[in-house]
C-alpha cells in the first residue's frame, strides 16, 4: 500500500497541458458495487482523454484489499491507498488534506457519504472546486439515515453536485441543493468482458442446466429488496423456476431464513459475490431487479448488453434506463405484483426477447460511454466556475 506521502509527483502541475486537468477522486471503496465501477470508468477515462487522474481510496487496515485498487492500477491511474480505521476522522482529513497539496488538483471529486461529509471541506479549505456524485441512499436504519441527512446538508456547500437520475435531483432541490449546482448525469455503460454462453455460465455459477432460472444480483440490504423476490418465489409454485441470488451484504442470513420459512430455500441458490458478473449473466432466462429504491442501477445496464429479460421494480432512475416497451416494470415492494410478472415474462418468450433486443439498442445509444465523459467535463467545468465566482 503506497502512503499520501508516496503519491507519484513526476506528473507535475509543470507537465499538464492548459486544457488538461488534475482530477483527485476520493472514495472508500465497498468490495463490490455501482459506485466503484463508476469511479473506475471515470478515473481511466479521464486518463486517456490525457488528463492527470488520481484516485485517493480509503480502506479499513484489517480488511481485504478492495478489488477496484487493482483495476485502478492496471488502468495507470496514479493511486493513494490511505489505511485509516473507521471514525479516525481528523486522521483521515490530514491524509486527504496531505494528497490534496501534493497534486494540487483541479478539481476533487468525492463519492459516497463518508468522503462527502469528511473530506470534501478539507479540498475546499485549500480552495480546490469540490464536487460529488450522488450514487443513492439506502435509508436502511438510523444510523444510515443520519449520515445521509449529513450528506445532503454536506451537498449545499459543493460546487457541483451530480445526480444519476431525475428523481435524485428533484429530491436535493427539496432539500436545499441550489438548482445552479445541481446536474443530472445518468450513469453510462462502461462495457465488461464479454459474456459466457448460457451453458457456460450456468456451469460458472453452479447452477442447473435445465429448467427456469431467475437471477438477482446486488447487495443483501433491505433497499435492494431480495426478501421481495423471497416472497415471490413462494407465488411461483406452479413452475419450474429456480432462482441465482449473486452477492453479498449483512442482510443474507436474514434473507436466507425468509427462504426457510416460506420453504423455498432448496429453489434458491447463493453463490455469493462473483467477480464480473456482467459475464455470467446468460445463465438467466430472466434478471430480477427488486430494488425498494435506486439512482441508475448499472447491473440492468449488465443485462441490457447480454440481452437478458428484465423485470423490475419502477423506483428511482429505473425508468429513465428501461421504458415498458424494453421491460417489464412493476409496483415496488410487491411480492405478487413480482411473481406475476415472472410468469408473465416466462409465458411469452418472444415478447421477452423482443424486449431483450430493443433494450440492448437503447444501451448502445442512450447510454455510451464518450457522451457520459463529455458530460463530466462541463459539470467540472461549472463546479471551477462556481468556485472562481466564489473567490471574487
Amino acid at each position: 500500500m503506497s502512503s499520501p506521502a508516496g503519491v507519484p509527483q513526476t506528473a507535475s502541475v509543470a507537465t499538464i497541458g492548459r486544457n488538461e486537468m488534475i482530477v483527485l477522486h476520493v472514495l472508500a471503496p465497498a468490495p463490490v458495487g455501482g459506485l466503484e465501477r463508476v469511479v473506475l470508468a471515470l478515473a481511466s477515462g479521464f486518463r486517456r482523454r490525457g488528463h492527470h487522474v488520481a484516485v485517493a481510496a480509503i480502506v479499513t487496515p484489517s480488511q481485504p484489499e478492495p478489488p477496484l485498487l487493482a483495476a485502478l492500477r492496471e488502468s495507470g491511474v496514479v493511486l493513494s491507498v490511505l489505511p485509516i480505521a473507521d471514525r479516525h476522522y481528523l486522521r483521515e482529513r490530514r491524509a486527504v488534506g496531505s494528497v490534496c497539496r501534493t497534486l494540487r488538483p483541479d478539481i476533487v471529486h468525492t463519492h459516497g457519504y463518508r468522503p462527502d461529509v469528511v473530506d470534501a471541506g478539507v479540498a475546499r479549505g485549500l480552495g480546490i472546486p469540490i464536487i460529488t456524485t450522488v450514487h443513492g441512499f439506502t435509508g436502511k436504519d438510523w444510523k444510515s439515515r443520519l449520515y445521509e441527512r449529513l450528506q445532503v446538508r454536506a451537498y449545499r456547500r459543493f460546487h457541483a453536485v451530480a445526480a444519476v437520475s431525475q428523481p435524485q435531483v428533484d429530491f436535493l432541490v427539496r432539500r436545499g441543493v441550489r438548482p445552479e449546482r445541481l446536474h443530472l448525469v445518468r450513469n453510462a455503460w462502461m462495457g465488461s468482458a464479454a459474456p459466457l454462453s448460457r451453458d457456460a455460465a450456468r456451469r460458472a455459477l453452479g447452477l442447473p442446466a435445465a429448467g427456469y432460472q431467475i437471477g438477482w444480483v446486488g447487495r443483501f440490504s433491505r433497499e435492494k429488496g431480495p426478501d421481495v423476490l423471497v416472497q415471490a418465489m413462494a407465488r411461483l409454485t406452479e413452475l419450474p423456476v429456480s432462482a441465482a441470488m449473486v452477492g453479498g451484504g449483512a442482510g443474507l442470513p436474514a434473507v436466507r431464513a425468509e427462504a426457510e420459512r416460506l420453504g423455498v430455500v432448496d429453489r434458491i441458490r447463493w453463490p455469493g459475490q462473483v467477480p464480473d458478473a456482467a459475464a455470467l449473466m446468460r445463465a438467466f432466462d430472466l434478471l430480477v431487479l427488486s430494488s425498494r429504491t435506486e439512482g441508475t442501477p448499472i447491473v440492468l445496464f449488465e443485462a441490457m448488453s447480454a440481452g437478458v429479460p428484465v423485470v423490475a421494480s419502477r423506483v428511482g432512475g429505473v425508468p429513465d434506463v428501461v421504458r415498458d416497451d424494453e421491460a417489464v416494470l412493476v409496483q415496488a415492494d410487491d411480492p405478487a405484483s413480482l411473481a406475476a410478472a415472472v410468469r408473465a415474462v416466462l409465458a411469452d418468450p418472444p415478447a421477452a426477447r423482443a424486449r431483450a433486443d430493443a433494450s440492448r439498442r437503447r444501451l448502445a445509444s442512450a447510454f455510451a460511454l464518450d457522451p457520459w465523459l463529455d458530460r463530466y467535463e462541463a459539470v467540472y467545468g461549472a463546479a471551477r466556475a462556481a468556485a472562481a465566482a466564489g473567490r471574487r
